[in-house]
C-alpha cells in the first residue's frame, strides 16, 4: 500500500473508534483538534480523517463520506454545550463566546438561536467556562472533553443510584444548554457531529476502511474498558465516561444522514448533494 495518512482527534467521544487501531504498512496518523483535521485533509496532510460534519457539508463538493462511520447522538451530547447565566429566550442582544476547536458545534449553535429568534453577538474566545462567564459573557460555547468535565462541574457529582438523565442543568446561576438535545427537540432527528471523509479523487484503501471497522467493532464491543482508561485522564467517574460513549451513534444510519441533511440544508443553504462512498 502506497503510504496513507490517517487523521485522528483525541477526544472520548471517538475513543471507541480509535483505541483498537492497529499499524499497517504504509499507514501513518495525524493527531490534532477538529479544525485541525478539517484543514488537513483539504490542504492534502492527511488522506482520510474524522472532520466536522460542517465542514464536510461545506466542501460536497471535493469531499466524500465513508457510508458507515460518524460521530452522532439522538438527544443529549453532554460534550456541546452552551453554558449562560440569562435563560435562553434573553440571549438576544448579548455576547457569546465561540470556541475556534470545531466548526460544526458554531453553526449548530447559529441555527439554534435563528430559529428561536434569538440575535446573540458572537465572538472568538477561548477559555473554560466559568472564567469567561465571569469575564462578562452571557454565554460560552464549549466542546469536547473540557465541555464534558464542565458539565459534570454543574450536575455532578453522580451518586450510586443516579441515572445522567437525571441530573440537573443548572447550578446556582449557571445553566447548562445541550445543544444536541435541543437541536432533537427542534428537528425529532440525531445530530451527526462529524463523519469520516476523504478527498473524492483520494478514495481510501479497502485494508484500511476494513481496519477501522475491526477497531470500531472491539472498542465498541469493550465500552467499559475504553470508559475506564479514559476517565483516569479526565478525573471523572468511569461510569460517566461509559454512559457518555454508549450515548453515541457510530455508524451513521439513515436516521442520521436524515438529521445530517437537514442541518446541512439550514447552515449552509445551496450546498452540493452530499456523497458517501461505496466502500
Amino acid at each position: 500500500m502506497p503510504m496513507y495518512t490517517l487523521g485522528l482527534i483525541d477526544y472520548t467521544n471517538v475513543a471507541p473508534l480509535t483505541a483498537h487501531l492497529r499499524d499497517l504498512e504504509g499507514l501513518r496518523y495525524e493527531r490534532g483538534v477538529p479544525t485541525a483535521m478539517n484543514a488537513a485533509l483539504l490542504e492534502g496532510r492527511v488522506d482520510l480523517s474524522n472532520i466536522s460534519s460542517f465542514e464536510f457539508v461545506r466542501n460536497a463538493h471535493r469531499l466524500a463520506a465513508l457510508p458507515d462511520f460518524s460521530v452522532s447522538v439522538l438527544g443529549p451530547v453532554y460534550s456541546v454545550n452552551l453554558f449562560h447565566r440569562r435563560p435562553w429566550a434573553e440571549l438576544s442582544g448579548q455576547r457569546i463566546a465561540l470556541t475556534s476547536q470545531s466548526a460544526t458545534s458554531v453553526q449548530l449553535l447559529r441555527v439554534l438561536l435563528e430559529a428561536s429568534g434569538v440575535n446573540a453577538v458572537l465572538e472568538r474566545a477561548e477559555g473554560d467556562a466559568f472564567t469567561l462567564l465571569d469575564q462578562g459573557y452571557a454565554g460560552v460555547l464549549r466542546i469536547g472533553d473540557d465541555a464534558l468535565r464542565e458539565w459534570y462541574r454543574v450536575a455532578g457529582p453522580l451518586g450510586e443510584r443516579d441515572s445522567m438523565l437525571t441530573l440537573p442543568h443548572q447550578r446556582g446561576d449557571v445553566i447548562v444548554t445541550d445543544l444536541a438535545q435541543r437541536w432533537y427537540d427542534l428537528t425529532g432527528h440525531p445530530f451527526t457531529f462529524a463523519v469520516w471523509a476523504y478527498r473524492r479523487d483520494n478514495p481510501p484503501p479497502a485494508e484500511v476502511v476494513q481496519m477501522m471497522r475491526e477497531a470500531r467493532r472491539a472498542g465498541i464491543g469493550e465500552l467499559g474498558n475504553v470508559a475506564r482508561s479514559r476517565a483516569q485522564g479526565m478525573g471523572l467517574p468511569a461510569r460517566v465516561i461509559q454512559h457518555y460513549l454508549w450515548n453515541f451513534r457510530y455508524h451513521l444510519e439513515a436516521p442520521d444522514k436524515k438529521g445530517l441533511a437537514r442541518f446541512a440544508d439550514l447552515a449552509c443553504p445551496g450546498h452540493a448533494p452530499l456523497h458517501f462512498g461505496d466502500l
